[in-house]
């Protein structure tokens, strides 16, 4: 596979489809099982308020993972994704409450570089408040 988006087509400040992206305390749940990441402040309410979180809290790599699905998608295969890097700024709150919380993603072409390489800004947002800082990526298009 291939990306699908042809590196003359883009040029910088192109905005990427943005996308949101449900979390709930199942989510997390999941996640702990395939990623084997067990730490209750994922899971245990009461845990994750004695150590000063103000809930349950989604897993970091989860938020990044479900961050760079708006990338992947637009380019047309997760391969293109040569380089991702994130800084973990606010955590994503989960409340028990059947609803959950909200991960919000846009993105942008900050850069067109060398050998049809883009670099890619993204800004995630949950409840309102940046949850993920110095999110860019770098794919090859086609």
């Amino acid at each position: 596979m291939t990306a699908k988006i042809a590196y003359t087509e883009v040029e910088a400040g192109t905005e990427l489809p943005a996308q949101t992206f449900p979390v709930t305390r199942a989510t997390l749940v999941q996640y702990a099982g395939a990623s084997g990441d067990f730490n209750p402040i994922h899971w245990n309410e009461k845990f994750a308020v004695e150590v000063g979180l103000p809930d349950v809290i989604a897993h970091g790599m989860f938020t990044m993972a479900e961050a760079i699905r708006v990338v992947t998608d637009w380019a047309g295969d997760p391969a293109a994704v040569v380089e991702y890097g994130v800084r973990f700024t606010k955590p994503v709150v989960v409340p028990n409450d059947g609803v959950g919380a909200l991960i919000e993603v846009s993105a942008k072409v900050a850069a067109k570089l060398d050998d049809n390489l883009v670099r890619v800004d993204l800004t995630a947002t949950s409840a309102g408040q940046k949850v993920l800082g110095m999110s860019r990526a770098v794919v090859r298009l086609a």
